[in-house]
This record gives structure tokens, sequence and C-alpha cells, in this order.
């Protein structure tokens, strides 16, 4: 019963001490097909092809095939990177 109780606690308070770190959006701006996103963080859609990605974040951006950064993932575009792909529909910034 202690080893129990005491995985219990151990386990809440992890969840709460995890659950206080904020979420941190990608630093600098990110810019779909002429459209400027500043501190990215997420999904970003588009319906214009081909899709033209200039990755001016911190982080890495993720290029998937559908929208909602669903499908196939296609490339990554690193920071300071710009990539024109002919197969890409949504962006995910980490």
């Amino acid at each position: 019963m202690k080893h129990t109780l005491a995985a219990l606690v151990l386990t809440s308070f992890s969840a709460l001490t995890l659950g206080a770190v904020p979420a941190q959006a990608a630093g600098g701006s990110l810019v779909v097909n002429g459209t400027e996103h500043r501190d990215p963080r997420g999904c970003y859609d588009t319906d214009r092809w081909p899709l033209v990605v200039d990755n001016r974040t911190d982080g890495p951006v993720h290029v998937f095939s559908d929208p909602g950064c669903t499908g196939r993932y296609v490339t990554t575009v690193n920071p300071g990177e710009r990539e024109i792909d002919e197969h890409g529909q949504s962006v995910y910034v980490e």
C-alpha cells in the first residue's frame, strides 16, 4: 500500500509540474506562400501551389501533403532555409 500511494503521489506531482510548463512558440517568423506568421506554433494550411516555406524561426518546420498537418510527411525545412514544394498543403512548427 505504501508503494502504491508513493507512486500515485509522485505521478500526480510530475503531471502537475509538467503541466505548468508553458508551451513555447518558435522564435522568429515563418512565411508560408507570402503570409508571415510571427513566433509561430502549430499547424498552418495553404490552398495555393506550389507551397513556398521560408523558415526564419529557430526550429524545424515539417511539411505535410494534406491540410491539417495530416497525410504523408513530405520534408523538413530547417531554420534559415527556404523550400518550394509541389506536394505540400500544410506545415507544422514545433
